[in-house]
């Protein structure tokens, strides 16, 4: 197989990926009633404990203004807290509230048991080395842009 036909086939197997991955999520089964943006938000403040806007913003490759707006929409909804910084009152720290820890680990939860079931269906021998061809993709992906 040529360079070509396997760019073609990488990028439809890519293709399908995002789609069967963006059915669950659209379909809200792993975010608990919350958009999908506010839940990767949730989801990497849960697992920092706490972070600034603008980690955030980076994490989730995503524009402050967004993730300002996003934010703003878990305060109200009472999953996530601000709160300025002791040191620097302009820095603010996110933090997950009592509600949001719950959801966090709910969502948490149910994505190993999807994820451990997924990978039970790829043959026992094959398992780490999808997982490895996974970063390997991974790191493709952060060292190249699109248009």
């Amino acid at each position: 197989m040529n360079f070509v036909d396997s760019s073609q086939r990488l990028r439809e197997m890519t293709r399908l990926l995002i789609r069967k991955l963006g059915f669950l999520e659209r379909d809200g089964a792993i975010c608990c009633g919350i958009t999908l943006t506010q839940c990767h938000a949730m989801i990497e403040t849960g697992r920092k404990e706490q972070i600034s806007v603008n980690e955030l913003a980076e994490l989730l490759n995503l524009d402050k203004s967004t993730v300002s707006r996003t934010v703003d929409q878990l305060v109200n909804n009472g999953i996530m807290l601000r709160e300025a910084d002791q040191e620097d009152r302009r820095f603010v720290k996110l933090k997950l509230t009592g509600k949001g820890e719950e959801l966090f680990k709910n969502i948490e939860q149910r994505m190993e048991v999807y994820f451990s079931e997924i990978l039970n269906a790829v043959p026992e021998g094959k398992r780490e080395q999808v997982i490895e061809s996974l970063q390997i993709f991974v790191d493709a992906l952060k060292d190249t842009k699109c248009c």
